[in-house]
């Protein structure tokens, strides 16, 4: 691993930080698949933007009701 982090960073801190990269391909495979993040076929930067900001409040809608009620979503 290559890294801009300071050298004297603790070993824990260190693997939670690389820990967190797992968290954000998790988050960015459900945000393509599960939510259509790519199916935006239009042409104009406000449309993309608009795209992009329904899926992210859609997928923070998604992760609030995992953390308040598993059983809702499918987690327990």
């Amino acid at each position: 691993w290559l890294s801009t982090l300071p050298a004297g960073i603790r070993l824990r801190d260190l693997v939670r930080l690389a820990k967190i990269r797992w968290r954000i391909e998790h988050d960015y495979r459900e945000l393509k698949t599960g939510l259509g993040l790519t199916h935006f076929e239009g042409r104009s930067w406000s449309g993309w933007h608009r795209h992009v900001t329904l899926v992210s409040a859609a997928h923070l809608f998604l992760t609030e009701l995992r953390l308040t009620s598993p059983k809702v979503v499918g987690g327990g």
